[in-house]
């Protein structure tokens, strides 16, 4: 059950107003992705160079999650007529009438300034300007510019969700070397397999909204090869990583990634037209969530070791 179906059920119990609203508004933020990007600039503050006040790193943390946060309700903001006609978000808070469109607008711009205002005094230019970059980067060219036009829109894009690690050593160090810059590209790797495996069982939603998703416009068979591709490729990335790091990390990254790439290929073989195929490409959407946070999990682990 989602968020908003339990706020829409609130609604209709006439809970408190307040409490109600509070809610509808954080929803806003997107929390399962916000969440994602608050533990990789976690982590990317945690493994950086440099002293780490608990105050300063709290702050830190907070405009990190604050900024995601903001992008998540712009980008609701602008797709609402789209959210609408899918079933996976058509009880968010705007297309379901909870909050106004110009409310949400405020909302999310409000959010950007505050978020990015922390950073700076909280760190330094370098992590505010990044974490600028990461929402107008999100907004306008993954939101507006990318996402109805073109199948690359979550290669492309994928770069947005890159950038909170990258966030969190420069508000640390104050500087960018090759260890966040690796980490960079294993998300920027690891977005196109993980959305395409969701568009390939939701690929009739996305056709209905008119969003040229990969599987929509080439077909499920070429989305399946590029997954494998893209699967194939973050392989040596990820591992290459332990150029930097112990034994551990390296071998835990190497059985992941083992089993990335055997998970992409066994989803390939199985028939479109099969009653398994929709089981088969949950499984392994599921299994990327788990594997980025379990190798940014390993790096934690592995720097507190070290």
């Amino acid at each position: 059950m989602s968020n908003i179906t339990t706020l829409e059920q609130e609604k209709n119990l006439g809970n408190n107003g307040a409490i109600f609203r509070i809610k509808a508004y954080f929803s806003l933020l997107k929390p399962r992705v916000m969440s994602l990007s608050i533990f990789t600039s976690f982590v990317g503050m945690m493994i950086a160079p440099g002293e780490k006040p608990l105050l300063m790193s709290c702050l830190i943390i907070l405009a990190i999650s604050i900024g995601s946060g903001a992008s998540g309700a712009l980008n609701m903001w602008y797709e609402r007529d789209t959210d609408k006609l899918m079933t996976r978000t058509m009880n968010r808070a705007i297309p379901a009438g909870i909050i106004s469109p110009n409310s949400a607008l405020i909302f999310g711009t409000v959010l950007s300034l505050i978020s990015i205002i922390i950073l700076y005094y909280s760190s330094n230019i370098l992590a505010a300007s990044l974490l600028l970059l990461t929402i107008v980067y999100y907004v306008f060219v993954y939101t507006i510019w990318l996402k109805r036009r073109t199948p690359q829109n979550i290669v492309i894009g994928g770069a947005a969700g890159a950038f909170p690690p990258m966030i969190g050593w420069a508000a640390i160090s104050g500087s960018l070397t090759y260890e966040p810059i690796i980490i960079f590209v294993i998300i920027f790797l690891w977005t196109p397999p993980h959305f395409w495996a969701l568009a390939l069982y939701r690929s009739g939603e996305y056709k209905k909204a008119g969003i040229p998703m990969m599987p929509v416009v080439v077909g499920l068979k070429r989305t399946l090869n590029m997954i494998v591709m893209y699967s194939v490729i973050l392989f040596p990335v990820t591992v290459s990583l332990g150029l930097f790091y112990s034994y551990f990390y390296t071998i835990a990254s190497f059985s992941l990634s083992v089993i990335f790439v055997y998970l992409s290929f066994k989803l390939r073989s199985v028939p479109i037209d099969s009653i398994d195929f929709e089981k088969k490409a949950q499984q392994f959407f599921y299994f990327t969530i788990i594997f980025l946070f379990n190798i940014f999990a390993i790096l934690l682990i592995d720097s507190l070791l070290m």
